[in-house]
């Protein structure tokens, strides 16, 4: 839902709003800012004339500059953090980078500063998102959650008001929340993902987590976080997803419907019944009291009852065929594998999970590519020439060899990545040769 991060933006503005500058009062000699709690503050008619041009600046552009410049004449300013502040903030409407800049330098000033501390989350936990390598976009995850614990345990500055920190508060908490969800989950600690992702729905109006925007996109990965659970918590996963379901828009809605229906399925064992979870979970922000969900019958016996009614263990389907191997008794699991021992797939669609010239590990099933997690491995015939990129679909071929139950994962050697075939190159239609041109004899005088 990367459209929600602009409207997002323009609700932070209220936010980061920062307070009118001091107080001004002009006399002959110096100017008096009596903002400050501790008295008033002495500048020159020079440095008042500066600062008064900086802020008195209409747009943005045109302020970001003039408080730099402030800034690098009179840099022990009594007015420094205020100055700062206000440089952040104008920053905020067109520069990222200068906005977390600003608020690195008034932290330096100011290290409680929960407005600064706001920006360096949303900024350095939105910089991340466009973070392609997995480690420096853990890294940016990572120090966007530190700054929200200082967030979180920031206290109210004694010349700020109860009313105004309350109000930066309560509107920075969710944020703070967000990003520290946000890097545990990306790391696969789903218990501070869920923590957090609870709390952030918590700290915000019923009404605020059924809009469109960021915390309901969190309400999705909260019940991400608890099918990446281990073991997973299918009920959970079904009810946060299907309230994401009931109030996200297209085409967010029906891409991520069959991930609650997924998690509802694999727990009762059939979508009879989901029609109730939907409703409940469009009502409720948590699973009310009694809510339940029958569970499936269990696996082992759903195994065997397929082996003893399946003629031919040959003809299921590979998911059948892997949710035996995975779940059935061990003399049901060798029978079914015994079909397919030694004999040569074809898979097209595999997700690439990890890759190296000599091996694949790819995930085919439904639960595999839900869970991110390998269930096949392929020993490649010869060395890859192109190693596939993670999260790339390929078409793999390879020989059954082997097969552990628990998670399950198949052997497969002799691998191969088939290439895709391509397009026919269409030739130009050949030239006709021109037709000879007879020229008649010459006439001999």
């Amino acid at each position: 839902m990367n459209k929600a991060v602009v409207a997002s933006l323009l609700a932070f503005s209220a936010v980061a709003s920062i307070a009118p500058g001091a107080r001004v009062a002009f006399s002959q000699t110096q100017v008096n800012l009596g903002a400050q709690a501790s008295g008033g503050v002495s500048m020159s008619p020079a440095e008042y004339a500066a600062y008064n041009s900086a802020i008195g600046q209409t747009t943005p552009q045109t302020k970001a500059p003039a408080l730099e410049a402030y800034l690098t004449a009179y840099p022990q300013s009594a007015v420094k953090a205020d100055t700062l502040q206000q440089l952040m903030l104008a920053y905020s409407g067109f520069d990222p980078a200068k906005t977390v800049d600003a608020a690195d330098r008034l932290l330096q000033v100011d290290p409680s500063n929960l407005r600064a501390l706001t920006f360096e989350v949303y900024f350095r936990k939105a910089g991340a998102d466009q973070i392609a390598d997995a480690t420096a976009k853990q890294a940016a995850l990572d120090k966007a959650a530190e700054y929200a614990q200082k967030g979180l345990s920031a206290t109210k500055p004694k010349d700020m008001s109860d009313a105004d920190f309350n109000t930066v508060k309560s509107s920075a908490t969710p944020i703070f929340y967000s990003a520290i969800g946000t890097a545990a989950l990306n790391k696969k600690d789903t218990a501070t993902a869920i923590t957090n992702f609870k709390a952030e729905l918590a700290s915000v109006p019923v009404a605020n987590t059924q809009a469109p925007g960021p915390i309901l996109q969190d309400t999705y990965f909260l019940g991400l976080a608890y099918l990446q659970s281990t073991p997973p918590d299918l009920i959970n996963c079904a009810f946060y997803v299907a309230r994401f379901v009931a109030f996200a828009p297209e085409p967010y809605k029906s891409q991520l419907a069959p991930t609650a229906k997924y998690c509802y399925k694999k727990y009762h064992g059939a979508e009879d019944g989901f029609e109730a979870v939907s409703a409940a979970a469009a009502a409720n922000l948590n699973p009310p009291a009694g809510f339940t969900i029958k569970p499936a019958p269990n696996a082992a016996d759903i195994a065997a009852q397929t082996v003893a009614s399946t003629p031919d263990l040959g003809t299921l389907a590979l998911s059948d065929k892997e949710f035996i191997l995975q779940n059935g008794k061990p003399e049901d699991a060798e029978k079914v594998f015994a079909t397919i021992k030694g004999k040569s797939v074809q898979i097209p669609d595999a997700t690439v999970i990890a890759a190296t010239e000599s091996s694949l590990q790819v995930a085919v099933s439904d639960d595999a590519v839900q869970s991110k997690s390998a269930d096949f491995t392929f020993t490649m015939k010869e060395p890859l020439k192109t190693v596939p990129t993670v999260g790339e679909k390929i078409t793999v071929t390879g020989t059954y060899d082997s097969y552990k139950p628990n998670p399950i994962m198949l052997a497969m050697t002799d691998g191969e990545v088939v290439e895709p075939k391509k397009a026919p190159v269409k030739k130009a239609p050949a030239k006709k040769a021109a037709a000879p041109v007879h020229h008649a004899a010459p006439h001999k005088k």
